[in-house]
């Protein structure tokens, strides 16, 4: 608070004291003037006087007509344009001196009026306190400027934080303006820069410099919404074209980037204004046409050829740091690249270059290193590279784990009586558990009919010595586990197929007949026509994201129900399935059960008996037999990278 009162009154002293002093000296004229007039009375005495001319005739009019001894300063020489009248000379004079800053002296009786000379202008204005924070706990700068010199603000600031801040001598007399409070040292210097017009640059070494922008630089606000320096678009103008462009260049991370806005214009003059800003040395070796309309921020200078020419039929080649441009087919600017390929086979990644590419680079494919060999411009062969990296990726295995289980299950029931006369003696014997399946001989028969003539009082008679008679009553179940566990690998999007089965042949026979005059010939051919039944599963993986595996599964199942002895074709029982569905590596799923059932009723016996209730289980045999086969897949799909 004390600062500023002292501040306030230094600045009202020293606004005010030329004002006092003007007045002190008036006053002191007035009354070197009044001791004078006791002796000269002229002084005092009114003067009338007309003169419209320089200051040298005034006064001299003034002397001669008051008798006075007036001197007058050789070196004044102005124009007086005052009538004045009954006025006495002492007024006139202290007039003069107050209205056109004349100091009067007196020597004696001798008046001598020169040009006032201020001693105040051989002082110098007391030095201006430049208002510089700097907070070096968190590296903080607070400015409050207000036309200040940069030279004294660059000094204060470098005082205050220890931190040097150098103003070049074409900015000595620059004035400064700008309210900063608490920001980021370098932050600070940036905006105070940007805010008067001039930019700062900070150097390897830890200096700040304070610097004018260039011819056609101006200062912006970038993307990044910082404060930056740019070069202003500068208009290209050629006669016959209705043409806006620019091109400007910036240093980014030590690098100059290109940026550039045109419509309608010239290749070549983008070319050439872009080389030029750049520094690039470069020779054209064709006529270049074309025009273009391209808006492009920060790029190389590589790329931005690269956007120039591309669609067209010029190209550019680098040697030596000199750029070579032209058409695409000169000797010289066509280059080749080798690329070998990781993943991929060159035949699958050559057929998949689209044919407009292949128009303008050649190909050459090298098989036994895996390498395709492309020539044409930098720019195609640029562009079939990048296009043939992303195509050479590494392809997945999938692991594919079938486990196949077939569920046998059969029951068969065999019974009826047999009788009949064999050739010799039958003997008796059999089996009556688990099943029957008894034989009984001659005697047996003759003794079972003679119980049962006591028994009932009838003679039922006697069975010829070589009799038999067979009793059946059985009935068999078979349950049978068959397991395949085959294990398939393949690429992916490619199938992986499984076949495993058996092949018969049935004979088929021709009669071809062959008349002539005296007998007829037939001639029987005979051709063996093979049939297969087996067990096929096919499937396809398909690799998605998060080792995701999409399978397209096909599985074909046929057997033969049996083999004819009659040499006609065997029949079949034949079970599809096919799906297609999602799974994660390593997930084993279930596909579910194919089920396949058959009956089989088969008879013999006396005619007519055989189909009485009761009696047919006396006079006929009977064998019924049902089986089931389910057959269950499990699959396990395994990525492999």
């Amino acid at each position: 608070m004390y600062k500023i009162i002292t501040r306030t009154l230094f600045l009202l002293f020293i606004t005010s004291a030329p004002a006092f002093a003007q007045q002190n000296r008036i006053q002191g004229i007035q009354k070197k003037l009044d001791s004078l007039s006791e002796t000269v009375p002229g002084l005092k005495q009114s003067v009338q006087l007309q003169v419209n001319g320089s200051i040298q005739q005034y006064l001299s009019g003034i002397a001669s007509v008051n008798s006075l001894n007036i001197s007058v300063d050789p070196k004044l020489n102005f124009a007086v344009n005052d009538n004045l009248a009954g006025v006495s000379a002492t007024n006139i004079l202290v007039f003069l001196a107050k209205k056109y800053n004349l100091d009067i002296s007196v020597v004696g009786t001798i008046i001598y009026i020169t040009a006032y000379d201020d001693p105040g202008r051989y002082v110098k204005p007391p030095v201006k306190e430049i208002n510089a924070r700097y907070n070096k706990n968190d590296n903080t700068l607070s400015l409050s400027l207000e036309s200040d010199s940069l030279k004294a603000v660059a000094k204060k600031i470098s005082q205050v934080s220890g931190k040097n801040v150098i103003v070049p001598n074409n900015l000595e007399g620059k004035l400064v303006s700008g309210y900063i409070e608490a920001a980021p040292f370098e932050t600070a210097l940036d905006k105070l820069a940007f805010t008067n017009n001039i930019k700062m640059i900070k150097t390897n070494d830890g200096f700040f410099l304070f610097q004018m922008l260039d011819e056609n630089e101006e200062l912006y606000v970038n993307g990044d919404k910082s404060t930056s320096v740019r070069k202003a678009f500068r208009p290209v103008n050629n006669a016959g074209g209705n043409m806006q462009s620019g091109i400007y260049i910036r240093t980014v991370n030590g690098q100059k980037l290109v940026s550039a806005e045109a419509v309608n214009s010239p290749i070549i003059s983008l070319v050439k204004q872009a080389s030029q800003e750049l520094g690039i040395s470069y020779s054209v070796y064709s006529d270049i046409k074309g025009t273009i309309d391209i808006h492009v921020k920060d790029v190389t200078y590589d790329a931005f050829l690269y956007l120039l020419f591309r669609g067209t039929a010029y190209t550019f080649q680098s040697e030596n740091g000199v750029y070579m441009i032209g058409d695409s087919k000169l000797e010289g600017l066509r280059t080749f690249k080798a690329i070998h390929l990781q993943n991929r086979s060159i035949d699958t990644v050559v057929n998949m270059i689209p044919a407009e590419w292949k128009k303008s680079i050649e190909i050459k494919e090298f098989r036994d290193q895996n390498t395709i060999l492309i020539s044409g411009s930098s720019a195609d062969i640029r562009e079939a590279e990048t296009f043939i990296k992303s195509l050479d990726e590494l392809v997945p295995v999938v692991l594919i784990e079938v486990t196949m289980i077939d569920f046998h299950k059969t029951r068969t029931i065999a019974t009826g009586i047999s009788a009949g006369v064999a050739d010799s003696t039958v003997k008796t014997g059999g089996t009556l558990l688990p099943g029957i399946n008894f034989t009984a001989s001659a005697s047996s028969v003759n003794s079972f009919l003679n119980s049962l003539g006591k028994l009932t009082s009838l003679n039922l008679g006697h069975v010829v010595p070589n009799f038999y008679a067979t009793i059946q009553a059985l009935e068999s179940n078979n349950n049978i586990d068959v397991r395949s566990v085959p294990k398939l690998t393949a690429l992916n999007g490619h199938s992986a197929k499984l076949s495993i089965g058996s092949q018969v042949y049935y004979k088929n026979t021709t009669q071809n007949l062959y008349p002539s005059t005296t007998t007829n010939t037939s001639v029987f051919t005979n051709v063996y026509t093979p049939v297969k039944a087996d067990l096929s599963v096919e499937i396809k993986p398909i690799v998605s994201g998060n080792d995701q595996v999409t399978l397209g599964i096909n599985v074909n199942i046929s057997d033969f129900t049996s083999i004819p002895t009659d040499g006609s074709p065997p029949p079949q029982s034949i079970s599809q399935f096919t799906s297609s569905l999602r799974v994660h590596s390593d997930d084993t799923i279930l596909l579910g059960g194919i089920e396949r059932t058959e009956n089989d009723l088969s008879s013999s016996g006396v005619p007519f008996l055989s189909r009485i209730p009761i009696l047919k289980w006396i006079f006929s045999s009977r064998t019924k037999t049902a089986s089931k086969v389910v057959t269950v897949l499990f699959i396990k799909a395994t990525i492999i990278r």
